[in-house]
């Protein structure tokens, strides 16, 4: 346990007192570790650390776990004077200032895409434990749940559910269905733009004969602005009154912003947190229930996906439809590969895998990282970092990949800035 928490994060933290920490004797008792991402700048992270250092003082003063649980801070400051006096209000250790490599590499592990964020790890094998650990200490201020693992979704979901005509029918409706979780609120504007397109989905897979229903976990900020807007659409939803059980399904799937939809398979098994990508790449429905494909044709629906992690991206020369396969086709095994490697260990993939042809958002996306016009080109790029990877050859054959990928992967790339 103690080597993959030193592999993780480093051999030493430090702590309010500019003492050191030894990773590898703290990790000699723990099972739970709070990965906690912050910055002394951001008025939410200052808010959140108050709740937070209130919740771990009774957590250690009281819980028979107390012991088992250790929250190591990763700062996104700039300033180490800035830092070192937000680490004063803090009782657990951190990272240390200038390990900033480290830092990136647990926000790309993690997927962190917003601030504050706690996210709650195993302490042997660092899977995700819980994602939204902001929420747990909202809703269980005794950490009376510990270890906050996750639960199955029709345990989460059990009660009652509206329909927008007021009847309502219970949750076990939703067995034997392909389930839709949507997190949307009516004053975002992005989510309405998504519902009107997610409404002509649903229309379409349910006349195709396929179990489908979408249930609407509600972030509006009043139950009329909830009535308002889940009076336009046709399925069903949390009801708003039930802050409890919308608060548990949001920590199961660790939603960090919306519009989100999660596409869970007939068992209740999470196919895809990218739902709201797949709606709006397949207006047709024709790939319907949006399992995950190794390699994605960049587009504008998709890009957003360029900033939740390292992808790398091949560019070619194609500017009609259809001109794009053989690009794909060169690098699916390799993304196949990975992707089964991950998925064996029920962990997410470190990498996700484009190809792009030549129009204006590729013009713009290679204007903006400063690429080279060469075509083929093949790049990582990691936006979250600001940092890019090029490997500009003649040539981009399977192995050229595989190497590049692979060399990735074990950190023997040095990165250009973006």
């Amino acid at each position: 346990m103690s080597e993959f928490l030193v592999n993780l994060l480093g051999e030493r933290l430090v702590n309010s007192e500019k003492a050191e920490v030894d990773v590898q004797a703290l990790g000699g008792r723990l099972s739970l570790v709070g990965l906690y991402f912050g910055c002394s700048l951001n008025a939410p992270c200052k808010q959140f650390n108050a709740s937070l250092c209130e919740f771990y003082s009774k957590f250690k003063k009281t819980s028979e776990h107390k012991d088992k649980l250790e929250i190591v801070f990763i700062s996104s400051d700039q300033d180490q004077k800035h830092w070192q006096d937000f680490l004063q209000e803090m009782q657990w250790p951190a990272l240390p200032f200038k390990d900033r490599h480290k830092k990136m590499k647990l926000w790309n592990k993690y997927k962190v895409t917003s601030i504050p964020s706690l996210v709650f790890v195993d302490a042997t094998t660092g899977k995700v434990v819980c994602r939204n650990g902001l929420l747990v200490v909202r809703d269980d201020p005794k950490g009376l749940e510990f270890p906050w693992g996750p639960k199955p979704f029709a345990e989460v979901v059990a009660g009652p559910l509206l329909r927008n005509n007021r009847q309502t029918t219970d949750s076990s409706s939703l067995e034997g269905h392909y389930v839709g979780v949507y997190f949307s609120a009516h004053w975002c504007p992005p989510c309405r733009s998504l519902t009107r397109v997610l409404v002509e989905s649903y229309r379409i897979v349910k006349e195709s004969g396929q179990k489908f229903e979408i249930v609407f976990v509600s972030a509006d900020r009043s139950e009329e602005s909830f009535k308002q807007y889940f009076s336009e659409m046709p399925w069903l939803a949390v009801p708003y009154s039930d802050e409890a059980r919308r608060s548990r399904l949001n920590r199961l799937y660790g939603i960090q912003g919306i519009p989100t939809l999660i596409l869970l398979d007939t068992e209740g098994h999470m196919i895809t947190r990218q739902g709201r990508v797949e709606v709006l790449n397949d207006p047709e429905c024709r790939l319907f229930p949006w399992h995950p494909r190794p390699v994605l044709e960049l587009s504008e629906s998709n890009a957003v996906q360029l900033h939740e992690g390292p992808c790398l991206v091949l560019f070619v020369d194609a500017e009609e439809e259809g001109e794009l396969e053989p690009a794909k086709e060169l690098i699916q095994p390799i993304a196949e590969k990975l992707m089964a490697k991950y998925k064996a260990k029920e962990e997410e993939m470190p990498l996700l895998f484009f190809v792009a042809g030549e129009d204006d958002m590729t013009d713009s996306l290679r204007d903006y990282t400063n690429l080279p016009e060469a075509a083929p080109l093949l790049t990582i790029l990691d936006m979250s970092a600001r940092a890019k990877y090029v490997r500009d050859v003649e040539e981009i054959t399977p192995a050229v990949v595989e190497q590049f990928v692979g060399d990735f992967l074990a950190e023997k790339l040095k990165p250009e800035p973006i």
